[in-house]
């Protein structure tokens, strides 16, 4: 039984200050004390990084569509263990949820699942008595979810307070915050959304301290932490990686990750999978370090932004030629998005590892948006025939050289083929989480293992 204190932060559309007021309420309560337990909704890799910085704890997402319904509760718990209260960031509007898939995936069903109450986040720089009708509709929407305050963002000033107060006075939810315009606490974006703290750890730290100091001095901590401990019990045993993956393979074969300003995009899970199963996982960065650690036995390089590092990922040439052999020498690799640009010849005319044949380059357009896939044919992660869901997002393409075989055939929402799987290379854009598919941590454990 988990009787963690939680409150999820939801907004009526994108753009409304969800990121601002969760970032701060998580740095706000840590400052007083306790150990706040970091979420996001959704598959967003950005946004944790934030609430990490906040929390000093990992930031876990919760993506129903990734990972299934039944997962939620077991992995906020497994997050949650030993903490004071736990803050959930939403996604998008409080009902969006994957496309054509009702609430799958939305605030609201993470809401529900949890039994959380939610705390709505307006955008009030636009309207005031129309608040109350806003605010109404988005509680009377889904019995099942419980709107337990208000928070009135980019308010203009104590006039405009009064009458947005006003207005909610008989909509039956209280408002427990009012943040003025306050440009300050605004954070870097990009055209994937916020731009990741490792790029930009000094500033990042600073745009937080500015979050919590806005929402101490803006919202009612007190009565929002009442609200968190009016969550019941949730009844849901937490999840733990080394069930989900069984017994450890033998051997403890290094693992080597991704990491750095290159490769921020990774689950905390995914770590913790692989050394359930029995790997060792050592990070390391690719901007910084010229060969791979010692002993590598397989490698994993996971999303990000590389296209911004195209020069320096270039320019490390003995790093790029270590992968090469590496994935010559037959031990597995697994890459996503940002790992599959990396792996092509090259990036925007700039060499990069030459393990695949393909060329990669920026493009205006951007390919968003859940995916169903099968593996078509046997690989590190997956046997043929196996079944994913994931996430695309990026700016980029890819071109295929003569003969190569891709790694995935998308069945949802349309037919085609993606990636590419050739020896023991599996390299595709589509981001998965591995806690909803534990068997890909432990099939790579064991091809890394093998002699």
């Amino acid at each position: 039984m988990n009787s963690v204190p939680r409150l999820v932060v939801a907004a009526p559309a994108s753009g409304s200050g969800k990121t601002t007021v969760a970032t701060g309420l998580m740095a706000a309560f840590t400052a007083r004390g306790l150990a706040v337990s970091p979420h996001k909704v959704g598959p967003d890799y950005i946004d944790p990084g934030y609430h990490s910085l906040a929390t000093g704890r990992p930031g876990r997402n919760l993506d129903a569509y990734m990972c299934g319904t039944e997962l939620i509760a077991p992995l906020f718990a497994h997050g949650a263990r030993g903490c004071g209260l736990a803050v959930v960031e939403g996604v998008m509007g409080l009902f969006d949820g994957a496309a054509g898939a009702g609430e799958l995936s939305s605030t609201a069903q993470v809401a529900k699942l949890l039994r959380a109450p939610v705390v709505l986040v307006v955008d009030a720089s636009s309207q005031s008595r129309s608040v109350a009708a806003l605010v109404h509709g988005f509680a009377s929407w889904d019995p099942g979810v419980r709107l337990a305050g208000v928070i009135l963002n980019k308010v203009a000033s104590d006039r405009h307070e009064e009458l947005l107060r006003e207005g909610l006075e008989e909509s039956g939810v209280p408002v427990v915050g009012v943040l003025r315009r306050a440009p300050q606490v605004d954070t870097p974006s990009r055209h994937l959304g916020l731009v990741p703290v490792a790029e930009r750890h000094t500033e990042a730290l600073t745009a937080v301290e500015a979050m919590a100091a806005q929402v101490a001095l803006g919202c009612d901590l007190d009565a929002l932490y009442a609200l968190a401990r009016s969550a019941p019990p949730l009844d849901a045993p937490a999840w733990d990686p080394a069930a989900a993956v069984g017994p450890a393979v033998p051997g403890r074969p290094r693992i080597a990750v991704a990491g750095g300003a290159a490769f921020t995009f990774s689950y905390a899970e995914h770590a913790e999978l692989l050394t359930a199963a029995g790997a060792e996982v050592v990070p390391f960065d690719p901007l910084r370090e010229e060969q791979l650690p010692e002993r590598t036995a397989g490698l994993v390089i996971g999303g990000g932004f590389p296209e911004m590092y195209g020069p320096e990922l270039s320019a490390n040439e003995p790093l790029r030629t270590s992968v090469a052999d590496l994935a010559a020498s037959g031990a597995p690799l697994a890459a996503e998005c940002a790992g599959l640009l990396y792996l092509s010849r090259s990036l925007d005319g700039r060499p990069m590892c030459g393990v695949l044949d393909a060329e990669a380059r920026m493009s205006g357009r951007l390919t968003l948006g859940y995916r169903e896939a099968v593996a078509l044919a046997d690989g590190p992660l997956d046997a043929a025939g196996g079944r994913a869901r994931g996430h695309e997002f990026h700016r980029t393409a890819v071109t295929p050289g003569a003969g190569a075989s891709p790694a995935w055939g998308f069945t949802s929402p349309q037919r085609r083929t993606e990636g590419f799987l050739q020896q023991q290379v599996h390299a595709s854009y589509l981001h998965t989480h591995w806690a909803g598919r534990p068997g890909a941590a432990r099939r790579f454990t064991e091809r890394c293992a093998a002699p």
